[in-house]
């Protein structure tokens, strides 16, 4: 009977044959696909073809031949469309719930504003932890909010390489936790400094402002440092010239501590911070070298952690030290803009005293 039918198959066998070669290589592409996402029964209809098309019971009909020129057909229209579908979505979190699904062509997966990927064993559509860069799902949120038109989109043609690349760039976060305790420690001293900065720019400004209004007013307020250098000079108007500069200075002198203070701890902390990363690359490179003491240099993956602690401690330190650096240079000039002024008045004071004294 066996022989009989192949004898009855004659060339159908051979074009059966062919059926079943492009029917396995159709299925192998949608596995792939993630229009697959969106045409879930089309597996099930291929597989059943193949299956019928090795059989020696049962031959496949006309209609099934026809619908495989229809999926296939189907598959290349599709690569050219956009279309939002309903379908089931895994989130990071474990959770799945039904969700609009937007398909770029054959190419990505988004929804939410957030890029999926799709799994052709498992046939399941997940989000992706990590997504990429904000602008990204900016782009993709931005597509899902147009009917028509044209929008920008950050599109992958590469169907996922080149967005597994993208989230697997370190965040900002992920660069620093690099740097180690070190790292830590650096940005814990540049914070410090920062703080300083901040009260040195706040207090400076009020005093300064205060100042300013005393020249104005002829009448001393203790509220202010000129102020309080000029109440000295009421207190003394008849003491000889050399005692009223004494005293002058003297209340100079009392107030330079209050205008210059945690200059010098800012100024400190721009010096270090350099010097805790390059203490932070020692590191880093000691470790790179253990490790290639041990494991030698045939994987680069197990001297990346020592090598990126090296250069993510130096670059934390020049972050810290030339901002901190270059607002202790603004602070430290108001602060010596207020002394020069009250230096200033307090030499007038001591010129107009001397002439009173001279003409008396």
């Amino acid at each position: 009977m066996e022989t009989e039918y192949v004898k009855e198959l004659g060339a159908l066998n051979e074009v059966f044959g062919v059926l079943q070669l492009v029917s396995g290589d159709t299925r192998a592409t949608f596995e792939n696909s993630i229009t697959s996402a969106q045409f879930a029964d089309r597996d099930e209809f291929i597989t059943a073809l193949i299956e019928k098309t090795s059989s020696v019971r049962e031959l496949p009909n006309i209609r099934e031949i026809e619908r495989l020129w229809f999926e296939v057909q189907r598959e290349m229209t599709e690569q050219g469309r956009v279309v939002k579908f309903d379908r089931s979505v895994k989130y990071p979190d474990g959770s799945e719930e039904v969700a609009e699904v937007t398909r770029v062509g054959i190419f990505n997966l988004v929804s939410n504003g957030k890029y999926l990927r799709w799994n052709g064993q498992l046939e399941t559509v997940a989000e992706l932890a990590p997504q990429p860069a904000g602008r990204f799902q900016e782009s993709a949120a931005g597509l899902e909010s147009i009917t028509s038109g044209f929008a920008e989109f950050g599109l992958d043609p590469s169907r996922g390489s080149i967005l597994e690349l993208l989230i697997q760039v370190p965040s900002l976060r992920e660069r620093v936790n690099q740097g180690g305790t070190i790292g830590y420690l650096i940005l814990a001293v540049g914070a410090i400094g920062m703080l300083f900065v901040i009260e040195r720019a706040i207090y400076l400004l009020i005093v300064g402002s205060k100042v300013k209004a005393q020249i104005k007013n002829e009448v001393p307020n203790a509220n202010n440092p000129l102020g309080r250098v000029l109440m000295v000079h009421d207190q003394n108007k008849n003491a000889d010239v050399e005692t009223l500069e004494l005293k002058l200075d003297e209340a100079i002198m009392r107030e330079m501590p209050g205008l210059e203070r945690f200059l010098t701890l800012i100024k400190l902390i721009a010096a270090i911070a350099p010097l805790m990363g390059l203490l932070g690359t020692v590191t880093g490179m000691i470790n790179t070298f253990q490790a290639i003491t041990l494991f030698g240099t045939g994987d680069p993956k197990l001297m990346a952690g020592g090598i990126s602690q090296a250069l993510v401690t130096t670059v934390l330190g020049i972050v810290v030290a030339l901002p901190t650096l270059f607002l202790h240079s603004i602070v430290n000039g108001w602060s010596k803009s207020v002394v020069h002024t009250i230096e200033e008045q307090s030499a007038g004071i001591i010129a107009v005293h001397a002439e009173q004294r001279k003409g008396a």
